[in-house]
């Protein structure tokens, strides 16, 4: 975030998140299924609540215990077949799965293999599980699990977690993640203890979660910022009763954790056939995320950030149809209770007075005006609106990168000949109605200018200090822009308002 100050302290996180995992790998005769929570790779809300925090961090984490874990990766034969969204990336999550083994690859860790969770020959998932097959991937399907979540008996059988394929692990650790919530990671743990157990192996469970951090307090910013993330699936945090119960002490956990936690103690007892050592669901945690944090002030500030970001979200799928007014009334409220309105967000009036600067400068015409602003890393807020020439986030790039390549305003980065012949691509050759040019279309516009013209490449170098720059549209962006925006990296919100009266936008 530009101009914040750090908050979170990576390296003691690192230390004291691997002492934690591996005592408690010891604990259970050296071989623990740990579910992982969250995003393994790019957590950049993580990163946003917390600054500081290196979005990489926990794969940071996992290189340093690579020579002791597995890897196992889950996900839902549902949300392959709904072709369900990552937001931050735009993909789905079959997609998103692909990618993360690509991903882990590249940081030297090879998957151990693919669950497809609930799998019922769904064809999409059975696309997904040829694909990754023959490009020799192993993969593993579990069904659903019979008699889940009251029949105890029936879930802990040859017809329960029996019924799943076992899949063999040689580490003492096996990380089990998987894209986004819901995607079997648990009952993929609980089926490899049963199978462990019956082989006399005496496996253990514990999770590894970054949000609600269990030892700062429940209405903590950066707690409440991890509600609102979760708003759509109605996630909410609490005081962990079994905690207060066992020790006394209260401890932040949230709802599903806590209303699977009897059902979950009873299963893991049914397994081992001995009482349970963990008596809470903070007891199943492992994450010193609290610990980590050596700047309370600057993680509150930056979290009700994250809370105006998800409520400007949230409102625009609304409007897109994606969302329902519950979910946009439940963040509102998190506005109210700390005092904060939508017009916190620095570069949201900017962008707005630069839409009405726009109106009254073409007064007459009937269009639709779309204003952008974009914050700096020094605090400098820069504007930019729409034009029959380039879309607002066009505008505002070229703008910031002028400013920050010192650029008189004076000078054409985009000559005419190169916005005119995109110009008939598009009108002559391709049958568009719209010439204006989105900000994938304008950059690539300035990357040919920059052949010829040293302004133009020096602007282009200066694109990679936008990164994490917050940015704020009047209108939601085109897919375009939207592409271009999230490929920079830049922290985008957008009022929920629609830059043309079409319907369709390519």
């Amino acid at each position: 975030m530009p101009g914040c100050k750090e908050g979170f302290d990576n390296e003691k996180y690192i230390r004291e998140q691997t002492a934690e995992i591996l005592e408690r790998v010891a604990r259970f005769d050296n071989k623990l299924y740990l579910e992982f929570g969250g995003k393994l790779l790019y957590d950049y809300h993580a990163a946003r609540v917390l600054p500081g925090y290196d979005p990489n961090v926990k794969m940071r984490l996992i290189k340093e215990l690579k020579d002791r874990a597995d890897i196992l990766l889950c996900i839902y034969a549902g949300d392959i077949e709904r072709k369900k969204i990552r937001a931050d990336f735009g993909i789905t999550y079959d997609a998103d799965a692909m990618k993360l083994i690509d991903d882990l690859r590249s940081w030297n860790i090879e998957v151990k293999g693919v669950v497809i969770t609930r799998f019922d020959n769904q064809p999409s998932a059975t696309l997904f599980k040829n694909k990754l097959e023959r490009r020799n991937i192993k993969v593993f399907t579990h069904s659903f699990t019979k008699g889940y979540p009251t029949n105890v008996d029936m879930i802990v059988s040859d017809q329960g977690y029996g019924f799943n394929e076992y899949i063999p692990t040689d580490k003492p650790l096996v990380i089990v993640t998987g894209p986004g919530p819901g995607s079997g990671k648990l009952a993929t743990c609980l089926s490899q203890l049963y199978h462990d157990y019956k082989r006399g192996t005496k496996s253990g469970y514990a999770k590894f979660e970054t949000f609600p951090i269990w030892n700062i307090p429940l209405k903590h910013p950066v707690n409440v910022a991890y509600e609102a993330a979760t708003a759509d699936i109605r996630d909410f945090n609490q005081i962990d009763p079994f905690h207060l119960e066992a020790y006394g002490k209260k401890s932040v956990n949230y709802n599903r954790d806590v209303e699977v936690f009897p059902v979950l103690r009873r299963i893991l007892e049914k397994i081992t056939g001995q009482e349970s050592f963990y008596r809470s669901p903070t007891d199943m945690g492992v994450n010193r995320a609290g610990f980590a944090i050596i700047d309370d002030e600057t993680t509150r500030e930056a979290a009700k950030q994250e809370i105006i970001r998800r409520f400007f979200r949230y409102r625009c799928e609304y409007a897109m149809g994606f969302s329902d007014k519950e979910t946009v009334q439940r963040v509102e409220l998190f506005l109210n209770d700390f005092n904060i309105s939508p017009e916190d967000r620095s570069v949201v009036k900017p962008a707005r007075e630069a839409a009405k600067d726009a109106m009254l400068q073409d007064k007459g015409s009937e269009g639709i005006y779309c204003g952008a602003a974009i914050q700096l890393a020094d605090g400098t807020i820069i504007t930019g609106s729409n034009s029959p020439l380039m879309h607002a986030a066009s505008s505002v790039i070229i703008h910031a990168v002028k400013h920050l390549a010192d650029i008189p305003e004076k000078i054409k980065l985009l000559p005419a000949s190169i916005t005119d012949s995109i110009r008939k691509l598009k009108t002559e050759i391709l049958d568009e109605k719209n010439v204006s040019l989105d900000l994938e279309e304008a950059l690539i516009a300035l990357s040919i200018s920059a052949i010829t013209n040293p302004a133009a490449e020096l602007a282009l170098e200066k694109l990679k200090e936008l990164q994490h720059c917050e940015i704020h549209m009047t209108h939601i962006p085109t897919p375009g822009d939207e592409a271009g925006l999230r490929r920079m990296g830049v922290n985008l919100t957008s009022d929920p308002d629609f830059s043309t009266k079409n319907l369709f936008i390519s």
